[in-house]
């Protein structure tokens, strides 16, 4: 059955986890009072999702193969990479098996995407698109013609407000049905005639490291993590994982990894009640032996000290 939401955030832990057909995660490299903002559409077999978030960040996550997606900027702004690759206005990613899983931004950002089970794109391929559609093996950086789109953007754009005013258009069957067949033309449309972007060797290897990297990551998600334990688990030398951490992250390894450790304090922080659990309980826990260091980095990231997101009763 067709239906849609439209969700607003102001904590990114909850953001990452409403995100569709994903596990992610976000870590906030800069200051401020996060916001978010998630439009999600499922009308029959195309599932679509809007995204809007303010601070600069890196998302992680790990998607799984049975849907083919793209995704693309919906407005205009500060820089957003997709790995070694910038997102522009004009242009598309289409998500392969061994593609990067980091995105990340440098403030406000506004981007969205579109995905169909793995038969459906196939057959987009053969009959709107003459072209093959079905997940490629590498991440592709992909220029439709500039009338392709902006048509994209524009019933992309159409189709969300439909979820803000009037959802019940959405979740009447024969009206999701013309609007997923109008979105799966534009998309074919778009991903018709042109070739998209591929990498080079050596950022497919990279890209390789980074995927050890991520799944690292993965396999330890409330475990505080060191470069020198990283680099002996995915086999490479630390002036490799810098150079190419820097490439997906814009940042070292050692700066993102004191993030995301931060992060899982004041997640636990968040979580715990004052006589149960203690700040120091909390920093120790997540490799943090100089307390007033930690409270001072944390109060940096947050706007807060420890204590005072401690204080407030989880949710």
């Amino acid at each position: 059955m067709p239906l849609s939401a439209v969700q607003t955030f102001t904590d990114p832990d909850d953001y990452a986890t409403a995100i569709r057909n994903t596990k992610a995660e976000l870590t906030i490299t800069g200051r401020g009072q996060f916001s978010g903002k998630l439009t999600r559409i499922d009308l029959h077999r195309l599932w679509m999702q809007r995204f809007a978030d303010n601070l600069p960040r890196v998302a992680h996550s790990g998607g799984g193969s049975e849907r083919v997606s793209i995704s693309f900027r919906t407005q205009p702004g500060l820089t957003l990479m997709w790995g070694d690759a910038e997102m522009l206005p004009t242009n598309i990613v289409r998500h392969g098996e061994g593609g990067s899983p980091f995105q990340r931004s440098s403030g406000s950002a506004a981007w969205g995407g579109l995905s169909l089970p793995v038969e459906d794109a196939a057959v987009v391929g053969e009959t709107l698109a003459d072209g093959d559609l079905t997940r490629p093996k590498q991440t592709l950086i992909v220029t439709p013609a500039p009338s392709a789109m902006a048509r994209l953007q524009q019933l992309h754009s159409q189709v969300a407000r439909l979820a803000e005013d009037a959802p019940e258009i959405i979740a009447h069957p024969e009206a999701a049905r013309s609007l997923e067949q109008a979105l799966i033309q534009a998309i074919a449309d778009c991903l018709a005639t042109r070739e998209g972007r591929k990498n080079t060797l050596a950022q497919g290897q990279h890209a390789i490291v980074m995927r050890r990297f991520r799944r690292v990551v993965e396999e330890n998600p409330d475990q505080p993590l060191f470069i020198p334990e990283i680099c002996k688990a995915i086999r490479v030398p630390g002036r490799t994982l810098r150079m190419c951490c820097q490439e997906h992250l814009g940042m070292g390894p050692k700066r993102y990894l004191l993030l995301r450790r931060l992060h899982m304090a004041r997640r636990a922080l968040r979580e715990a009640t004052p006589d149960a659990m203690t700040v120091t309980d909390v920093a120790t826990r997540y490799g943090f032996w100089q307390l007033g260091r930690f409270a001072v980095e944390y109060r940096s990231l947050f706007g807060e000290l420890p204590s005072d997101t401690l204080s407030r009763q989880p949710k």
